[in-house]
């Protein structure tokens, strides 16, 4: 009877010996048949079997079985989005956490000395778990920027450019919506009381600001060139700002602007329209926008870069004195040979 029970129990034994290897060698063994880093798509909202579907169409695992074993066994119910990495060799339970682990963490994403919304877009490239095309094909969507109260032409104004922290799986819309919080938070209503003193909206406030920065990045002038624009549209003058026709050119690395220039038909050219263009011509700072908000009040109505090229500005309010800067200028570009 005893040797009975003790067979009994050896052979029990050994059952338990192999059952605990096989489910040993079903979660830590190979089970990937990629034979180089393969990259796997989870999207939002994928259930169980969509994740099972997609790791057979992509041929990444050696058995499937196995693999849906592992996930009961380590009661893995929920596929976390994200772009992840299958490497050559991987086992089902490093697979199970991999993708249980998920890619919910955040990102440092800053951004600033930007011209373009595209720019913009390009710099999300890799970072995020939307592709920059998503990204792209949302900003030109008018019916979207609509309910945010943007255009395409007022659209560069929706981005305030500093240092964020994004979570890598967010949405395209999601991170437009990030952005948007942290305009709605910049816009506060002092700085909505103040643009509105000026007479203009936030939108108008960031399209002076992109061309005061386009003039001068110098903080010592910022706030003067801002004045000296505000008097102009008070005052319902032409604003003839350089940048604007640069950009209506769709050329900025031009130093000299020539009288052929000034013909260029665009609502952006403000040597030829009347006020603010349509939009910003470049995303401008909060520093900027805030010197649009302080302008400095004084008297001035015509700039005119130093022809010493110190980057910074001779300012006046007569039309003479003016012409004369000017003069000086066109001469020292002139002794450059600075043609264009």
């Amino acid at each position: 009877m005893k040797k009975k029970l003790l067979i009994t129990l050896l052979c029990l034994l050994l059952l338990g010996i192999a059952t605990i290897g096989a489910a040993a060698y079903v979660l830590l063994a190979n089970n990937t048949a990629v034979t180089e880093n393969t990259r796997l798509l989870v999207p939002q909202q994928t259930t169980m079997e969509q994740l099972q579907a997609q790791l057979d169409e992509q041929q990444i695992l050696k058995n499937g079985k196995t693999f849906q074993w592992t996930c009961r066994l380590m009661r893995f119910k929920t596929p976390r989005t994200g772009k992840y990495t299958i490497e050559p060799g991987s086992s089902n339970i490093q697979l199970v956490r991999l993708l249980r682990r998920g890619q919910h963490y955040p990102v440092d994403f800053t951004f600033n000395n930007l011209r373009t919304v595209d720019q913009l877009v390009q710099k999300t490239d890799g970072k995020f778990f939307f592709e920059k095309e998503e990204l792209a094909a949302l900003l030109q969507d008018t019916a979207f920027l609509q309910q945010y109260g943007f255009t395409p032409y007022t659209l560069p104004s929706a981005f305030i450019p500093n240092s964020y922290q994004i979570y890598y799986d967010i949405t395209a819309q999601e991170f437009f919506e990030k952005m948007y919080a942290e305009y709605q938070k910049f816009w506060t209503e002092k700085r909505k009381q103040l643009a509105d003193s000026i007479g203009l909206t936030p939108a108008e406030v960031a399209t002076l600001a992109s061309i005061v920065e386009e003039e001068n990045r110098k903080p010592a002038e910022k706030s003067i060139i801002a004045g000296l624009y505000i008097n102009r549209l008070h005052k319902d003058m032409l604003l003839q700002s350089d940048p604007t026709v640069k950009f209506a050119l769709g050329d900025f690395t031009r130093q000299r602007i020539l009288n052929a220039d000034l013909q260029v038909d665009s609502p952006y050219n403000t040597y030829k329209y009347r006020g603010l263009p349509p939009g910003p011509i470049r995303i401008p700072e909060a520093s900027t926008l805030d010197s649009v908000l302080h302008y400095r009040h004084h008297d001035y109505l015509y700039m005119c870069a130093k022809e010493d090229f110190s980057g910074y500005h001779n300012f006046t309010a007569s039309p003479a004195v003016h012409a004369q800067n000017a003069a000086r200028y066109r001469a020292a570009l002139n002794k450059r040979n600075i043609k264009r």
